[in-house]
């Protein structure tokens, strides 16, 4: 009996130990739903896996930056977000601003996240890009291992 405890006690440990080591790639993500993003990231963060941005994550995709703890993300050199108002559908299909939105999604973002974007003039319809040294400033650089696994989220 005390060896089928024991090796329970082992299987639970080490999978705590798999789940904790768990990655998330972004890349190539252009965002999409602002209710969907939450909902996906709220998982994320629970979850307790770390977040690889490797590509494009623009949009409500940079909404993970909020969401996952600053010690949960890398970023590698490809990595860009791209920020931008958020909008709703008016009439004849064009695209108006909505503010109350942009608001939300801006307030989502960390402090320095929020300064990068108010030097920029803030959250508007036209997409602003963070990348490169300023981007590497604010999130660490990602360190791979070759059998490093992951999954999209």
């Amino acid at each position: 009996m005390k060896f089928v405890t024991c090796l329970l006690a082992a299987i639970v440990l080490l999978t705590g130990v798999a789940a904790s080591h768990a990655v998330v790639r972004i890349g190539g993500d252009r965002g999409g739903l602002i209710g969907t993003y939450v909902h996906r990231y709220k998982g994320l963060r629970s979850s307790g896996q770390s977040v690889i941005i490797d590509g494009l994550c623009a949009s409500s995709c940079t909404i993970v930056l909020g969401a996952v703890a600053q010690d949960k993300i890398c970023v590698t050199s490809n990595a860009a977000l791209g920020f931008h108002a958020a909008w709703d559908f008016g009439r004849n299909g064009r695209m108006i601003t909505n503010t109350e939105a942009t608001q939300m999604l801006y307030s989502m973002y960390p402090r320095p996240v929020q300064r990068w974007i108010t030097v920029r003039g803030g959250l508007r319809p036209h997409i602003i890009f963070l990348r490169g040294t300023a981007l590497q400033a604010l999130y660490k650089p990602c360190y791979f291992r070759a059998h490093a696994s992951t999954t999209k989220p």
